[in-house]
């Protein structure tokens, strides 16, 4: 069986062996076929080798059997090492079990190794949150560094786009990054657009290190959020899901629905 197949996440394992038993993924496979449950780097290898197996006379309720199995091996194999954690912020009270939520920020900053996805905060204090952040860029100038923030709209005010990006960027740089190299900053078009019916907000507040370590939270990168208010989010440590967070903001982007802060290089 090709690496392909075993190399993708667990959840994109799951989804394509739901579409092939519901009948939404059929042969002919191909790589715009399998691209809405598969990575767009894997879409044409992992297109190939479905259409192999089907060709030697696999059936398709013996790939979505044969997918599950994958999947079931992966999930056993990374829950030995799964951890979840509670975290919270807010006041200590005796009795309480959780994880300080500024605290496991900058540990997760500081820690990292390959690549940090950060997404939905709102940012002020920025400086203080992100130095753990700027100074690990520093000592790993190769660190992947991404950012999905909302930039949004005032209310009835009809600035242009692009003025409304430089405002952003510059604000960004001047008043919330710490560190001389930017991370690179996306944003979601729809936060910005005129019209009411077409207004969202990029909301998910996340973190992932390394593809391996994510944490889900209510509390965005504020004093008051990090600190005073009450809180609550979940740290786990699994490959699985973390890698699923990340090709989630990678499809966004793949497909056009996000796209980059110009000036923030």
């Amino acid at each position: 069986m090709s690496q392909w197949l075993r190399d993708l996440a667990f959840g994109n394992l799951i989804q394509v062996a739901e579409s092939i038993e519901t009948g939404r993924l059929v042969p002919p496979f191909t790589a715009f076929s399998v691209s809405r449950h598969v990575p767009t780097e894997q879409c044409d290898q992992v297109a190939q080798e479905l259409t192999r197996l089907h060709e030697s006379g696999m059936q398709l309720s013996h790939l979505g059997y044969l997918l599950r199995a994958i999947a079931k091996e992966r999930s056993a194999f990374q829950n030995s090492d799964r951890i979840i954690e509670l975290v919270w912020s807010g006041p200590e009270v005796p009795g309480a079990e959780s994880r300080d939520t500024g605290v496991l920020v900058g540990e997760l900053f500081a820690t990292a190794e390959k690549s940090v996805l950060v997404a939905g905060f709102a940012v002020a204090q920025g400086k203080r949150i992100f130095k753990a952040l700027s100074d690990r860029m520093r000592e790993l100038p190769d660190l992947q560094v991404r950012m999905f923030l909302n930039v949004p709209r005032p209310y009835r005010d009809s600035t242009p786009e692009a003025e409304l990006l430089k405002r952003f960027a510059d604000r960004f740089r001047l008043d919330e990054w710490p560190g001389p190299r930017a991370p690179e900053v996306y944003y979601d078009r729809r936060a910005l657009a005129l019209g009411d019916s077409e207004h969202a907000s990029l909301h998910a507040k996340c973190i992932v290190v390394d593809e391996r370590k994510a944490l889900v939270t209510s509390a965005n990168f504020t004093e008051a959020a990090q600190m005073r208010n009450i809180e609550a989010g979940v740290f786990i440590v699994d490959s699985s899901l973390a890698q699923s967070l990340v090709r989630q903001f990678e499809a966004l982007i793949a497909n056009g629905l996000l796209q980059r802060v110009p000036g923030l290089n």
